[in-house]
């Protein structure tokens, strides 16, 4: 009977608590090997296999399975790994027990579904998620795009303040300070943390939606006329459309609204609910 990776993984899955990562995986499998290993005794060490003087009653372990013990690979690759946890995830979805598998930026991890939030909430005596203002999607939108991004840039692009934006975002652990600025008064950095990530659903701010209207270059130009006194609007910043009553004029505004709606729409969309799963 071959090595059953799959069912292997799955143990792991349901026996942890934190996000599986492929290299945590790896490492059990160099450690299930290492302890598998015959260890040289010293000279005139018992032999650990000599009948003990008096018998000693232990409790029972059951057999090793030929499937999860023998002929176990001294190396699995990303590539196995990734495919295995892939097959899982698919029969996850087809029993439809309220289970499902997420490739998230630490790992891999078994969490509820979203639809099964609210009993979850109800357990834990939770309220209902707060979500985001549009003035905080706006925000934390120009920190994942531009970061590290200070808080005069981010005003800079809003046109308002972001004071209290940043300190709602900083309490949800969506943003955080991650350095200084090379400028006069060494301003503060802010960045997107991990639970960023996984807020939005994404492994790396790569996978973020494309858009054009928080694209560097466009952010470079504003900044750039804004010190020189002007104040961007609507219309600098391809948002024109978006006020009530304005048609949308060129195609490409219309694009770049279409870009912006969906960047909002991952924002704000209500991440699943963690599983604690016990083995």
């Amino acid at each position: 009977m071959a090595f059953n990776l799959k069912k292997v993984l799955k143990a792991l899955l349901y026996s942890s608590s934190q996000p599986l990562a492929v290299k945590d995986i790896q490492a059990a499998f160099e450690r299930f090997h290492r302890q598998a290993a015959p260890a040289a005794a010293p000279e005139g060490a018992p032999d650990p296999s000599a009948a003990p003087a008096e018998a000693v009653d232990s409790p029972a372990e059951p057999p090793d399975s030929p499937d999860l013990y023998e002929d176990v690979p001294s190396l699995v690759t990303s590539a196995q790994i990734r495919e295995a946890m892939d097959e899982i995830a698919t029969e996850l979805a087809a029993a439809d027990d309220g289970l499902s598998l997420v490739d998230g930026a630490s790992g891999y991890r078994l969490a509820t579904h979203p639809r099964f939030a609210r009993w979850i909430r109800i357990l834990r005596e939770e309220p209902p998620p707060v979500k985001l203002s549009q003035s905080s999607v706006e925000t934390l939108a120009v920190v994942a795009y531009r970061q590290p991004v200070t808080r005069s840039e981010i005003e800079s692009v809003r046109g308002v303040s972001a004071d209290a934006g940043l300190a709602k975002l900083i309490e949800r652990d969506l943003v955080t300070v991650v350095g200084r600025a090379d400028l006069p008064g060494r301003p503060i950095q802010y960045g997107t943390t991990d639970h960023f990530l996984e807020f939005v659903g994404v492994k790396s701010l790569d996978e973020l939606p494309a858009s054009d209207v928080l694209s560097s270059r466009q952010i470079d130009e504003w900044l750039k006329g804004n010190q020189a006194g002007h104040t961007p609007n609507d219309a600098d910043m391809g948002l024109d459309e978006l006020a009530l009553g304005a048609p949308a004029e060129e195609p490409p505004a219309a694009l770049a609204a279409e870009a912006q709606e969906s960047t909002t729409a991952v924002l704000t969309e209500e991440p699943p609910a963690p599983e604690t799963a016990s083995p």
